[in-house]
């Protein structure tokens, strides 16, 4: 049974689009230099990942995927100074003589920051990062 054979011949409208498909039908593949080449690209000053995706044909989660697989295991890693989360614990409050009840106890390490009521902002982001800088 031929192509034409499966067209169905009650419609007399006009082919509105032909797609010609030629080579071998296969992935594309590139070799570790080109996608190197992408990924540091993409890493350029003023650059947009889908701007450099799309020069390339590819899709932006691909190069996404090539950019994730080139960093190495340390940068993979939640980098310092960016968001991450961090566990809660809710426990009964401690009994403490004469102090007010912090809203708040933050611990890195072996570190614990008590957060008064009505704390400054700023000075409790310098205090968190004097903190996770010496630990």
């Amino acid at each position: 049974m031929s192509d034409t054979e499966l067209l169905d011949k009650s419609k007399s409208e006009p082919v509105r689009r032909l797609e010609v498909f030629t080579g071998a039908g296969r992935r594309r593949s590139w070799t570790a230099e080109q996608k190197g080449q992408i990924v540091a690209e993409s890493h350029a000053e003023g650059a947009t990942v889908c701007e450099v995706a799309r020069r390339h044909a590819l899709t932006p989660q691909q190069l996404f995927a090539w950019r994730r697989n080139a960093a190495g295991p340390d940068e993979r890693k939640t980098r310092r100074g960016a968001m991450a989360f961090a566990p809660v614990v809710v426990a009964a409050p401690s009994q403490r003589s004469n102090q007010a009840t912090p809203a708040i106890e933050v611990v890195v390490g072996t570190v614990t920051v008590y957060v008064p009521v009505g704390a400054d902002l700023a000075t409790l982001q310098m205090v968190l990062h004097a903190v996770r800088a010496a630990s």
